[in-house]
């Protein structure tokens, strides 16, 4: 986890958006990942972009993921869907997430939307704590990362977990190739 200081995140909620910290508050104590081995670190606002993170914190770039929302349109209603994708790679957005939604076509949300539906700070979006009737669409390479590095819902810091444990989220799904090489 290169050079982050880690601490258990639910101990830590000044460093958690405020709907990450209910999330782990409410984690199943009978969940096959414990909920201290979800941890969180402090970083700088500014370097909460990935490139510069990996840089400045010595955590590579397969060990570090990206939550982006995405939407489409069917029926006139929205569909909302969050895929987690290594930075290594980029979510095929256009094919297995637009599949997924179940509509004709798939874009990445509006920063505005993203922001205002998660009560997520852009640039530290992450899947523990998304609204619940959102799908997670998780890349096969997350899960069977040890430890990955994910946002905490705020640009300010950043949360390391089992892959393993992404699985276990309410409404995630494992999917293989949802991400294609960056």
């Amino acid at each position: 986890m290169g050079t982050l200081k880690t601490e258990p995140a639910r101990t830590r909620p000044d460093l958690l958006a405020a709907p990450v910290a209910a999330a782990l508050a409410a984690w199943p104590t009978d969940a096959s990942v414990e909920v201290d081995s979800v941890l969180v670190a402090p970083i700088d606002a500014d370097l909460a972009d990935t490139a510069e993170f990996c840089a400045a914190y010595e955590v590579g770039l397969d060990e570090s993921a990206n939550c982006v929302v995405v939407a489409g349109k069917r029926e006139g209603v929205i569909r909302y869907a969050a895929c987690l994708v290594l930075a290594t790679t980029r979510a095929d957005v256009n094919g297995v997430a637009r599949r997924a939604l179940d509509v004709r076509k798939a874009s990445f949300a509006p920063m505005t939307d993203a922001v205002e539906l998660t009560g997520m700070e852009y640039g530290g979006i992450t899947p523990i704590g998304l609204p619940a009737q959102w799908p997670i669409l998780i890349d096969a390479r997350v899960v069977a990362t040890p430890y990955v590095i994910v946002g905490s819902g705020v640009r300010h810091s950043k949360i390391a977990l089992p892959g393993a444990a992404l699985a276990a989220l309410p409404n995630a799904r494992v999917v293989e190739d949802l991400a294609k090489p960056a």
